[in-house]
């Protein structure tokens, strides 16, 4: 099967990071200085796709995205693809923005927007949460715990890892394949 033009693209892209990325984790100072240059116009490119109604977040996202990948270059295997890592990277800072944003959204919403409080019972999110439980209650542990802490409870991967015994690399396994369980089974009712 022949590659498409924009496969071929992608494929020399990512052969170049990668080399250039590899040079400068064995010391070449010039080679990693244009990895991060060049990276940083890529993480640009892909935090503004995804930033749209937040233009002004994007390059503090590109810089703090930059600097997670500095600090973790030693986490990284070079038998896999430099992309996939990097973007799991800038992934990881995109959700922290969004929970940062939604934390102090909270804390400043208006009491006067919630005066219907008193209009609405609180049953349909009191059956939405029975109906989790059920759900959840079906899953092995090793899926319904990693969700329950890191998804419910608001824990890192690190946190949920020490409290369940579990490695950080089966938590975020065991999110993925319960996330999608639950998905099938929620599709299947």
């Amino acid at each position: 099967m022949q590659r498409t033009d924009r496969e071929e693209g992608f494929r020399a892209k990512e052969d170049r990071l990668k080399d250039l990325f590899v040079r400068g984790l064995a010391g070449n100072t010039a080679a990693y200085q244009t990895f991060l240059g060049e990276l940083s116009s890529h993480l640009r490119a892909f935090l503004r796709k995804r930033l749209v109604r937040l233009p002004d977040e994007v390059e503090d996202l590109v810089q703090e995205s930059l600097l997670a990948v500095h600090n973790q270059r030693h986490t990284y295997d070079p038998d896999q693809p430099l992309s996939a890592w990097v973007q799991a990277i800038a992934r990881y800072k995109l959700v922290d923005l969004f929970r940062r944003r939604a934390i102090h959204e909270q804390r400043t919403d208006s009491l006067d927007d919630g005066m219907d409080i008193f209009t609405s019972a609180d049953s349909e999110a009191a059956e939405a949460k029975r109906d989790l439980s059920k759900l959840l209650d079906e899953l092995p542990d090793r899926q319904r715990l990693p969700i329950v802490h890191t998804k419910l409870e608001g824990l890192s991967v690190g946190e949920a890892a020490k409290l369940t015994g579990m490695s950080e690399s089966a938590i975020k396994v065991g999110v993925h394949r319960g996330l999608k369980a639950l998905a099938e089974k929620i599709r299947g009712k």
